[in-house]
C-alpha cells in the first residue's frame, strides 16, 4: 500500500475535496482541504489509514508537498475567478519538524502568486511533544510570512492549555467527539462553552466540526461559536463541486434550509 501510495502521488492520482467552513451569519470562512485517494483494486482508501502510513514511513513530507501545492493551485484558480476564500490544510508534527519547512511554504505561495493570508495550516499540539522549539521556531517563522495557524482536535490531547498558550495560533477548532453529543451531553455541552470562553479570552476564532443538524448549530450559536464546519452545511467536495457551491453562493453567503412544512392532511 506504501509503494501505491507513492505511485499515486507521483501520478498525481490523490485528489483534494474542500469542506466549507461557515460563520453563523451565513458568509464562507474558508474552506479545509482534505486528502482522498481512490485505489485501482481496493477503492476508497480511509485518510487515516494512508496518512498513518505516510507518517510511519517517511513519505508524509512528500505527501505534505503534493497537497499543498494542489491546494494552492486550486486558490490561485478561485481567486482568478474572483473567489477569495482562504483554504486550510493539515500539517503533521513531522512537516513542522522538517528543517526549512517555513522557507519552503513561502516560496511555494510565491510561485502561485497567493498572499499568505489566504493559506492556513492546521495543526496538533502534538508538534511540541518531539522538539518543541525547533517546532516554535517553525511556527513563528510562518506565522512571520503570514501564514495563519488553527489548532485542530483542541481537547483531545493531554496538555491542551499548556500548549495553546506556547502555540501562534489565530483559530482553534473543537473536535467533531465533544460536537457530536453537544444537544444531548451537558457535560460535553459545558466543555464546548468553556473551550469557547477560553479561546475569545485568547484573542482566538473557535470553530466546531462536525456539525450535522440544526440543534446543534442552534446550540454553538448560542454558546457564541465563530464558525461551522460539517454535513449540515457541505461534505467535503471535488474541486469542480466546490467550486459551484461557492459561486451559487456568492455575496449573500450560505443560507440554512428551512425545515419541510408538513403535509396537508
Amino acid at each position: 500500500l506504501l509503494g501505491d501510495l507513492r505511485r499515486a502521488l507521483d501520478a498525481g492520482d490523490v485528489e483534494l475535496h474542500y469542506q466549507p467552513k461557515v460563520r453563523f451569519d451565513g458568509q464562507v470562512a474558508g474552506l479545509e482541504a482534505l486528502v482522498r485517494w481512490v485505489h485501482p483494486e481496493r477503492g476508497k482508501v480511509p485518510p487515516d489509514e494512508f496518512i498513518a502510513i505516510a507518517e510511519s514511513s517517511g513519505l508524509m513530507p512528500h505527501l505534505t508537498e503534493y497537497v499543498l501545492e494542489t491546494a494552492l493551485a486550486q486558490v490561485a484558480r478561485w481567486r482568478a475567478q474572483g473567489l477569495w476564500v482562504p483554504v486550510a490544510v493539515n500539517v503533521s508534527p513531522r512537516d513542522v519538524h522538517t528543517p526549512g519547512f517555513a522557507g519552503a511554504v513561502a516560496a511555494r505561495l510565491a510561485r502561485h502568486g497567493v498572499p499568505a493570508g489566504a493559506l492556513q495550516l492546521e495543526i496538533t499540539e502534538h508538534v511540541l511533544l518531539e522538539d518543541p522549539q525547533r517546532a516554535a521556531d517553525t511556527l513563528a517563522a510562518l506565522t512571520g510570512h503570514g501564514v495563519k495557524m488553527s489548532l485542530d482536535d483542541f481537547g483531545t490531547g493531554y496538555s491542551s492549555l499548556v500548549h495553546l498558550r506556547r502555540l501562534p495560533v489565530s483559530e482553534l477548532k473543537i473536535d467533531r467527539s465533544f460536537v457530536a453529543r453537544l444537544a444531548i451531553d451537558n457535560e460535553d455541552a459545558e466543555i464546548v462553552r468553556c473551550t469557547v470562553d477560553l479561546a475569545h479570552s485568547l484573542g482566538l476564532l473557535v470553530v466546531a466540526e462536525g456539525v450535522e443538524d440544526d440543534e446543534t448549530w442552534e446550540r454553538l450559536r448560542d454558546l457564541g461559536c465563530d464558525a461551522v464546519q460539517g454535513w449540515l452545511v457541505a461534505a467535503a467536495m471535488p474541486p469542480d463541486e466546490a467550486t459551484a457551491w461557492l459561486l451559487a453562493r456568492g455575496s449573500r453567503g450560505w443560507q440554512r434550509p428551512r425545515a419541510a412544512l408538513p403535509a396537508a392532511e
